[in-house]
Order: C-alpha cells, then sequence, then structure tokens
C-alpha cells in the first residue's frame, strides 16, 4: 500500500523558515509524481509544488515562487519542502501526495494522500 507521513510542521513567526518531510513508502518513487498541497479550513486544498517525473521543472504556485522549493531523495525515499520567508497566509495544513499519472499538479491528479501536518506563521 502506498503510505506517506508529513512532518515538520509548528510555529513560526513571519519570517521565518520551516522543512517539511514526507516520508513514503509502497510505490516506485521514482516513478510517481509528488506533490505538496495545504488547505485552511472552509477553503479548498490547493497546490503548492509539485515535481513530476516527465521531464520539466518542477511546479510552483505563484504565491511561493522564490520563497519555497521542493526537493526529494531518491534513496531515502522522502521528499521536502524547504519553506522561507514565511506569511501569516501560508498558514494551513500541509499535505503531501503522490501518483503514478504525471498529469500536473491538481489536487485531483494525485490519489494517494498523508496525513496532514499543521504550519502555523505568526505575525
Amino acid at each position: 500500500d502506498v503510505q506517506l507521513q508529513a512532518s515538520g510542521g509548528g510555529l513560526v513567526q513571519s519570517g521565518g523558515s520551516l522543512r517539511l518531510s514526507c516520508a513514503t513508502s509502497g510505490f516506485t518513487f521514482d516513478e510517481y509524481a509528488l506533490g505538496w498541497f495545504r488547505q485552511v479550513p472552509g477553503k479548498e486544498r490547493e497546490a503548492v509544488s509539485c515535481l513530476g517525473r516527465s521531464g520539466g521543472k518542477a511546479y510552483y504556485a505563484d504565491s511561493v515562487k522564490g520563497r519555497f522549493t521542493i526537493s526529494e531523495d531518491r534513496t531515502k525515499k522522502v521528499m521536502y519542502l524547504q519553506m522561507n520567508s514565511l506569511k501569516p497566509e501560508d498558514t494551513a495544513v500541509y499535505y503531501c501526495a503522490t501518483d503514478l499519472r504525471n498529469y500536473g499538479c491538481y489536487v485531483t491528479w494525485f490519489g494517494n494522500w498523508g496525513r496532514g501536518t499543521l504550519v502555523t506563521v505568526s505575525s
């Protein structure tokens, strides 16, 4: 079974940094697209950043470009999200996800989700 476990969330002041990790198992890591998404209560889940397996660059939402960096460790089968210059509007539950389809960084194309980790940015 595909399993993902996100960690690394917490409380940080505006301007600070956090690194989220997502430990994975149960699938061929090199073949599956990887993604980070976030959700604020009462709002739809949104894409933050994704790594596809069809070539090309990583995707970043406009709101996080230049501040967040997605990466992976294929040996450990772990994905990361380095978040710098955090803003209060980044406060959300962050989810890692994966899918074999590699159709782009959209919630609907990711079928495997981990439990989220809460990031709270204070002003």
